[in-house]
């Protein structure tokens, strides 16, 4: 039987309201320079006002819901966008009367999320402000809240409880990072955590980490990772592409995805390595945000490789035969090119920036490469290792290594990818125990008295 969901909030302590005192005359503060900076952001990208008005809580008219509650999914970025994809045609299933919402904090993960996710609205999450989280509440009239890994935001949590939504986080997990600043919070964490209904986290250390900052254990379970629930893409056009383009030379491929600022120039060193011994070589390097498109571009070009861009490319013409590095300079096509890889590097773990999805070609086929910061998917990184579906990495040259044995060595290619199947079968199932629990959750709050 389900816990009760709906107890009233613990009253605060003196210093839990000190704390959120302090909280609250900071967003004050912040609050003109937060306007202007996303009003320059929107100008600059050419979007005008509408999406401020949006991270403002004022949703377009078509928005407003009517009939029963709605769910409202929050992903912050591309990542979580990705890994909730396979719950919405559950949700659709088991609740075809309510539409689904999905907002996301992030630029690219909103690029994402109109494009991949099969949502009846995409939006920008509302910034922590009351008024702004009540307008949108107001709007959408969720009867269900779903925030994706760990996105604690008080003033939210607060209103949308408020509201009479249901809250649950759905693949939950505490990073060591999330961990120290929620430590330097924790005497307001847990009348925050008390708005929420269920934590649904990854793994038994993150359900104990949410325990620790303040969550009730009777709320918290395991329900394992959404990740490995995200099937391959079909059959990718763009892969088809990229293979026929390099089918009559047998080029091998390194796709070094989701690099970040700091690990452009290392991936281009290793590749230089690369080169020497296979001078056919090919590079597709995929900055993990838009801005870095034209530094990588200009910085692979100075290394002098002759350079393309994706974007500037017709699909229907292969790649010329002289490229020797393609920079992925579009959203939602890296998933599609992995298929085409003989390697992957996944990048964030070069450089102490927590590390990226390594799941993604794994589901390919590819065996990956990654390196030693990895704290945001460590358990998924140690299975990885153990299943000898892929490897870490510590530097450059270890970077061209690797991958210069993996090159030469077919066989050893099949056995981790035959690892790498296995691994993802044997972890799948998160979706399914997801959507039982919320579904428990939202039929306690209808039959609630």
């Amino acid at each position: 039987m389900m816990p009760s969901t709906r107890s009233r909030a613990p009253q605060l302590s003196l210093a839990a309201r000190f704390d959120f005192a302090v909280r609250s005359l900071l967003l004050f503060l912040a609050f003109p320079f937060v306007l202007i900076y996303f009003l320059l952001r929107s100008f600059r990208r050419g979007s005008g006002t509408g999406d401020l008005a949006q991270r403002l809580g004022s949703l377009p008219p078509a928005f407003r819901q009517a009939g029963l509650g709605s769910i409202w999914i929050h992903t912050v970025s591309v990542g979580e966008a990705q890994a909730v994809a396979p719950l919405i045609p559950l949700l659709r299933s088991r609740f075809p009367d309510r539409r689904i919402f999905v907002s996301t904090t992030t630029e690219t993960g909103q690029t994402l999320a109109k494009a991949k996710l099969e949502a009846d609205h995409t939006f920008y999450f509302p910034l922590d402000y009351s008024f702004a989280c009540r307008h949108a509440l107001r709007a959408i009239q969720p009867a269900m809240v779903l925030i994706a890994e760990t996105e604690f935001w008080p003033r939210f949590l607060r209103e949308a409880r408020r509201s009479g939504a249901s809250i649950a986080i759905v693949n939950g997990r505490i990073s060591d990072r999330s961990l120290a600043r929620y430590h330097f919070w924790r005497r307001s964490m847990r009348p925050i955590l008390s708005h929420v209904d269920l934590f649904l986290m990854q793994t038994e250390e993150d359900a104990r980490r949410v325990m620790t900052i303040g969550a009730d254990p009777a709320r918290v379970s395991v329900s394992g990772n959404l990740k490995y629930d995200v099937p391959p893409p079909p059959c990718s056009p763009i892969a088809t592409w990229l293979a026929n383009s390099l089918s009559r030379s047998a080029r091998s491929v390194l796709i070094a995805g989701s690099v970040v600022a700091g690990e452009e120039s290392a991936v281009l060193e290793a590749f230089a390595a690369i080169r020497a011994k296979h001078a056919g070589a090919l590079l597709v390097l995929a900055p993990r945000r838009p801005e870095r498109f034209d530094f990588a571009a200009r910085l692979a070009a100075d290394a002098g490789f002759r350079v393309f861009r994706r974007s500037q490319l017709d699909p229907s013409i292969p790649l010329k035969a002289s490229a020797d590095v393609l920079i992925l300079d579009t959203i939602g096509e890296l998933a599609g090119f992995y298929q085409a890889a003989t390697v992957a590097f996944v990048g964030g773990s070069l450089i102490p920036a927590g590390g990226h999805n390594i799941l993604e070609p794994l589901a390919a086929g590819v065996p990956v490469l990654f390196g030693p910061s990895m704290e945001n998917f460590a358990e998924i990184a140690r299975a990885v290792v153990a299943a000898g579906a892929g490897s870490q990495v510590t530097s450059a040259q270890d970077l061209a290594r690797a991958c210069l044995e993996l090159f030469d060595d077919p066989a050893g290619r099949v056995a981790m990818s035959q690892s790498a199947a296995k691994l993802l079968q044997h972890n799948r199932g998160a979706a399914s125990r997801t959507i039982e629990r919320i579904s428990a959750l939202l039929a306690d709050l209808e039959h609630a008295p």
